[in-house]
């Protein structure tokens, strides 16, 4: 018995994220697409492919892990299953490596860290090649006031105030080891580059609850515009009432950087 470890990107927009949803038959998720292609690789009619995050519907991966189990007579090179899985796969999904890994390896419970970024758009009427990936804010934004709001979400806390209903998460006590966020003039984009105002929220965490990333940057945007006070963020994370944080941020934005083992 073999275990390859998959490295993958997509974009998220056509599809209702990362887990199958086999009771609703037609929706499309990114588990589907890749399960289906790898049984044709394996030559069976099963096959688990499990993920370091389940990222949501609309949202983007740099860098997901992924793993499934082969038969021990699968004798396919690490190369080889890396190009046969990109010949048959959509092409908004990529599988950037394939390698063999220790049999007890689990790309959630083995991580110890995962970073996830945020792109908004400040600039009236952005470039038409990003708007897909990122949301527009019509409103200026204190960026101080933000991270000064930020730090008080660092360590571990318990964000039930930033869980979504659904989420199937143990606990809610997380850790989040940093926030950064850091204004750009210029995104780039192939050869050129789209100048404007933008601002890229990055979250570095040992896990992450239900659209936590996207209640935080929904807060956090609260926060720039006024609506929340830097200090009141304390209070908001102790009373664990989603109902006091602010709005969950479009799905479009959000983009699984990086897992660390």
């Amino acid at each position: 018995m073999r275990k390859i470890r998959l490295t993958l990107e997509y974009d998220g927009t056509r599809y209702a994220g990362w887990q199958s949803q086999k009771a609703r038959p037609g929706v499309r998720t990114i588990q589907e697409e890749l399960e289906d292609k790898i049984k044709r690789l394996l030559k069976s009619e099963e096959a688990s492919l499990i993920c370091a995050g389940r990222t949501d519907a609309g949202v983007h991966a740099l860098g997901q892990v992924a793993a499934f189990r082969a038969h021990a007579g699968f004798s396919l090179t690490s190369d080889v299953i890396k190009k046969a899985i990109n010949s048959m796969v959509p092409e908004d999904i990529r599988v950037l490596e394939a390698a063999d890994c220790p049999h007890d390896f689990h790309p959630r419970h083995d991580a110890l860290k995962k970073t996830y970024f945020y792109i908004l758009a400040l600039t009236p009427y952005p470039p038409v090649f990003i708007r897909r990936y990122a949301w527009e804010i019509p409103w200026r934004l204190d960026i101080e006031a933000m991270r000064a709001a930020s730090a008080l979400m660092i360590g571990k806390r318990d964000f039930s105030s930033f869980r979504a209903s659904g989420c199937g998460s143990k606990t809610p006590v997380k850790e989040i080891f940093s926030i950064e966020i850091t204004p750009l003039e210029e995104i780039g984009f192939l050869t050129s580059g789209f100048k404007g105002d933008y601002l890229r929220i990055s979250i570095t965490a040992d896990a992450f609850l239900r659209h936590m990333c996207r209640n935080i940057v929904g807060t956090l945007v609260l926060v720039g515009r006024g609506k929340i006070k830097p200090d009141e963020i304390g209070p908001v994370i102790e009373s664990r009432d989603r109902r006091l944080a602010g709005p969950t941020a479009p799905a479009r934005g959000l983009f699984l950087e990086r897992v660390y083992y």
